[in-house]
């Protein structure tokens, strides 16, 4: 028996980016991707499972992420001062968009 989904026909279609990623043990995971974002001179890229991650929910990936040949690829982060410095940077942007939520709120209350 199929779902029923809430499905405004006039609104646009997202296209939303993922990556699929081929963990250790050769499974796949479809993430979305969250943002690229820059810190400490390099570019980072946040991933957010979706397929079967209920168990780990909120979990977000954070990897290295440059552009070779036009191509994207994604390298771990080996050290921890470098991970601490990726995750502060996502905290930010983060910080950042939920702000951005609560100022747009507040103008359309001021309407």
């Amino acid at each position: 028996m199929a779902k029923n989904q809430n499905v405004d026909p006039n609104e646009e279609e997202r296209e939303e980016m993922t990556v699929t990623l081929t963990l250790d043990d050769d499974t796949e995971l479809e993430c979305a991707v969250l943002t690229i974002f820059e810190a400490a001179g390099r570019d980072y890229i946040a991933l957010l499972p979706l397929d079967g991650a209920e168990d780990e929910e909120g979990e977000v990936y954070l990897y290295r992420y440059s552009e070779v040949d036009g191509q994207p690829e994604l390298d771990n982060i080996q050290d921890d001062d470098e991970y601490e410095a990726a995750a502060d940077a996502f905290d930010e942007f983060l910080d950042g968009q939920e702000y951005d939520e609560l100022v747009s709120e507040e103008d359309l209350d001021d309407l």
